[in-house]
C-alpha cells in the first residue's frame, strides 16, 4: 500500500470474497468516482487458488498500486454477539451453535460501529493468503459486519422494528432493527422464490411480525421485477426496494448499481 503523500494515487480497491466468486470495485477516493466494478465467478471444479490467479491475469487492473485495499470474506460463519459478552480467548463458542467449527479454524472479529456489538467470523484463510502475496498489506472484514453497521446507521432514528433483505443469486440475509438495536440477523440458501418466501415469513412468525403492518425493505440484486419482489410483495403489504440514493448520489452511480452493490460501496 502506498501511504506518502508523494505516493498516494487515490484508488483504494474493495474486494468481496466467497468461496464461489468475487465482487470488487475501484474507487476514485479524491474525486468520489467508480472507476470499475466487476463480478468474477468461479468454476466448483477448480482448485480455488487457480480461479485467484486467472481473476488476476484477467483484470490488470488489480495488479496496480492502491492506497488502500479492504478484503470483505463473503461467508455466514458468524455470529453477532453484544461486546460486553464477548471473550476473544472463546471466540470459536459463538459460532458453534450455528455453523459447523474445527479445531483448526482460525477466528477473527470485528467491532460493529458504535453498537457495542462483535461480529465473530471465520475468514476464508486461503483467499487471505493468496492475496497477501498478490497486494500486500491489506484490511479485512467479514462482509456482514459492513451490511450491519450500516443498516444499523439508516434505521437509528426509527421507532420502529424494521426488516432488511439483502438478496444475493443463492442466499440472503435477513436483518430486523428496532432503532438502534439489532434484534435479529441471519442467513438463508434458496434454490426457488418459494424457499424464499417461506423463510422470510417464518422469520417474521418467530417474531411476532405482522406481515400487514411491518415495514419490509430489499436491497442486493432484487428489482421490482423479479420473482422474489413479486412473492414478498403479495405476502407483506409493506415492502419496497430500500432508497440507496444517497449511497449512489456519493459515488455517482445509478440507484440500482448502489442496490445491487451495497456492500463494496459502503466500505
Amino acid at each position: 500500500m502506498n501511504h506518502s503523500i508523494t505516493g498516494k494515487n487515490y484508488k483504494k480497491l474493495v474486494m468481496q470474497a466467497a468461496a464461489t466468486g468475487v465482487s470488487f470495485c475501484v474507487l476514485d477516493t479524491l474525486n468520489n468516482e467508480i472507476k470499475q466494478i466487476s463480478h468474477v465467478p468461479f468454476n466448483k471444479t477448480t482448485p480455488l487458488e487457480d480461479e485467484l490467479w486467472r481473476m488476476f491475469v484477467q483484470y490488470p487492473e488489480l495488479r496496480m498500486g492502491f492506497d488502500e485495499a479492504v478484503v470483505l470474506h463473503d461467508n455466514a460463519f458468524n455470529a453477532f454477539v453484544p461486546t460486553a459478552l464477548f471473550d476473544e480467548d472463546f471466540a470459536g463458542s459463538y459460532l458453534q451453535y450455528n455453523t459447523r467449527v474445527f479445531d483448526g479454524d482460525v477466528y477473527a472479529w470485528d467491532a460493529v460501529g458504535s453498537y457495542d456489538i462483535t461480529n465473530v467470523y471465520v475468514p476464508l484463510m486461503n483467499i487471505n493468503n493468496y492475496l497477501i502475496d498478490r497486494l500486500g498489506s491489506f484490511d479485512y472484514r467479514n462482509a456482514n459486519s459492513v451490511l450491519v453497521e450500516k443498516l444499523l446507521d439508516d434505521s437509528k432514528n426509527a421507532f420502529e422494528k424494521q426488516v432488511f433483505i439483502h438478496v444475493k443469486d443463492t442466499h440472503f440475509e435477513i436483518v430486523v432493527t428496532n432503532g438502534p438495536k439489532l434484534l435479529l440477523f441471519n442467513s438463508f440458501e434458496y434454490a426457488l422464490p418459494e424457499d424464499f418466501l417461506y423463510y422470510v415469513l417464518f422469520t417474521l412468525e418467530q417474531l411476532e411480525l405482522n406481515p400487514e403492518t411491518v415495514k419490509v425493505w430489499m436491497l442486493g440484486s432484487i428489482d421490482t421485477q423479479s420473482p422474489l419482489y413479486a412473492l414478498a410483495y403479495t405476502y407483506i403489504r409493506h415492502v419496497a426496494l430500500y432508497d440507496a440514493a444517497p449511497l449512489a448520489a456519493k459515488w455517482q452511480t445509478s440507484h440500482e448499481n448502489a442496490l445491487t452493490n451495497f456492500i463494496l460501496l459502503h466500505t
